[in-house]
């Protein structure tokens, strides 16, 4: 989008349009006196204009998931954005003396209409001020007329009431000044009748409607089409009534044909969506979300499958985060070099992880090693392993012999294993577990964890309903099986070796099917 406006603004340019102008610096004088004395016109020519600029709003719904209405926090930031982006003072002086910009009548090109009534009424008070100002002074310097109190209250009756309407003017942009938008709305939504106060909605409805108006006024001045736009963030880890709620005030700031909003909704239907039924807006629509979803989204986009690049790039960005590697790394070599004292066989042991987690991080950077084909799309779930593998390594090196029998890729493999198939690595761990528990001699110390699970396959598609929202968490099964069936086949030694000190597989899963196996 920044390229395309890029783009859009050089090739105006070219057709010889004049140069767009900004509100800061000597622009905001020339936008003050337009704001007070012309009425923006809409002409031909405006409408004509291709370049665009984009304003960039990111809101996160979780970082208001705690305020009573979410849908609130969305106008206020909305408010505060655009408030930030232009400046306070020509915002408002547009809440006392703007105006919405008019159509062109005919083939009329200009932009600026001079406000006659405006200008008349403040000559007007300039005029009855001067002549109250003039009365006074005769009244109490001329002699021979200092004795006729009906001038003195004549001259201070014409200063003191144009005067007070010039204040009243200034204080009323002073007040629009210091007190924002935002805090508007923040202080009703915290008033004590914010559940009974009916006109609420009715003032938040103002103030995005003088926004609506600000940004087109601002549109005529710059040269140019204004487009905010609100990027979504966070609606998955938000409560259903909430989830709801800014879904309403998407709604209401998209009901004006002429509003110049552009929302970038980021989810994931299959969460929005059970918590969208969950409310009472799905009445009329059967209950069914994706139909709502359907009517409320003019522009779907389902993000395609993650290619090898990307996955690799979003490994790297998650791995540049871990400053704590580089940071034990520089700390070592300075104490080394100031002949601090230090523990020899700490120092040792700590290097020695740190090069484990980076020749992990390595395997999972290697486009050409197989296990970066296993990554998750998620960026999130890339975060997670790459969190996980440091303290994978740091517990297991100070195991007894676990150095010697694996190494940081074994490690960083079980890591994308519980990652990735939770339930089905889960099952088949509790099948070992159950095993090595029954007959001492049957230990399968040497099997491997796949044909372990083959063989209880069929028992976990009959406890397939008690366990289908752990098995909603796995990934495909047939990458499952390609896993471990032939690039990673670990035995169930290795297996025990790792469960104790694998962090990010939720044990309490194999507990339950651990009962379930029992009740069985």
């Amino acid at each position: 989008m920044r390229e395309e406006m890029a783009r859009r603004e050089a090739a105006e340019l070219l057709r010889g349009h004049r140069k767009p102008r900004s509100p800061h610096g000597w622009g905001l004088l020339v936008a003050l006196w337009l704001l007070a004395f012309y009425e923006p016109v809409v002409t031909e020519g405006h409408l004509r204009r291709k370049n665009l600029e984009f304003l960039f709003i990111r809101f996160s719904a979780w970082e208001f998931a705690g305020c009573d209405k979410l849908w609130a926090g969305l106008v206020t930031t909305l408010c505060h954005h655009v408030r930030q982006h232009f400046g306070a003072l020509p915002l408002s002086v547009f809440h006392v003396m703007g105006s919405r910009p008019r159509f062109a009548s005919g083939f009329s090109q200009r932009e600026w209409i001079l406000k006659k009534g405006t200008c008349l009424r403040l000559w007007g008070l300039l005029l009855v001020l001067a002549v109250g100002i003039a009365i006074l002074l005769v009244a109490l310097l001329v002699p021979g007329i200092k004795d006729h109190h009906a001038l003195k209250v004549v001259g201070s009756a014409a200063a003191s009431l144009s005067g007070s309407s010039l204040v009243l003017g200034a204080l009323s942009i002073l007040k629009n000044f210091l007190v924002s938008e935002k805090k508007k709305i923040e202080r009703l939504t915290n008033s004590d009748r914010f559940a009974g106060q009916l006109g609420f909605m009715s003032k938040i409805r103002e103030e995005v409607e003088v926004l609506v108006d600000y940004l087109a006024f601002m549109e005529v001045f710059e040269r140019r089409r204004l487009r905010v736009v609100l990027e979504i963030t966070g609606l998955d880890l938000c409560y259903p009534e909430k989830v709801a709620g800014v879904f309403n005030a998407m709604a209401t700031l998209l009901s004006d044909a002429n509003a110049p909003f552009i929302f970038l909704l980021a989810v994931d239907p299959s969460v929005i969506v059970p918590c969208l039924e969950q409310t009472g807006c799905m009445k009329g629509l059967a209950d069914n979300g994706y139909l709502y979803l359907n009517r409320a989204v003019s522009l779907p986009f389902s993000i395609p499958e993650m290619g090898a690049r990307s996955r690799l790039r979003s490994v790297e960005a998650a791995i540049q985060t871990r400053e704590d590697l580089m940071y034990r790394i520089i700390a070592g070599n300075v104490a080394k070099t100031r002949g601090a004292p230090a523990n020899p066989g700490w120092r040792e042991a700590d290097s020695e992880a740190v090069a484990w987690i980076h020749e992990a991080f390595r395997c999972l950077h290697d486009g050409s090693d197989v296990l970066s084909r296993y990554l998750p799309d998620n960026g999130a779930n890339v975060r997670r392993i790459v969190n996980t593998i440091p303290i994978t390594l740091r517990l297991l090196l100070p195991r007894s012999g676990a150095a010697a029998v694996l190494s940081p890729r074994a490690a960083a493999a079980w890591v994308v294993l519980a990652d990735r198939w939770p339930c089905r690595l889960s099952w088949t761990l509790q099948c070992l577990e159950d095993a090595g528990q029954g007959v001492p001699d049957a230990d399968p110390a040497a099997k491997s964890l796949w044909s372990i699970y083959r063989e209880h396959a069929g028992e976990l598609s009959a406890l397939r309903q008690p366990l289908a929202k752990v098995l909603s968490l796995d990934g495909d099964p047939e990458l499952f099986q390609v896993f471990l069936a032939r690039d990673f086949p670990f035995s169930a030694a290795e297996a025990r070796e790792f469960l104790g000190v694998t962090v990010n597989l939720d044990h309490s899963i194999r507990r339950q099917m651990g009962l379930l196996r029992a009740l069985a």
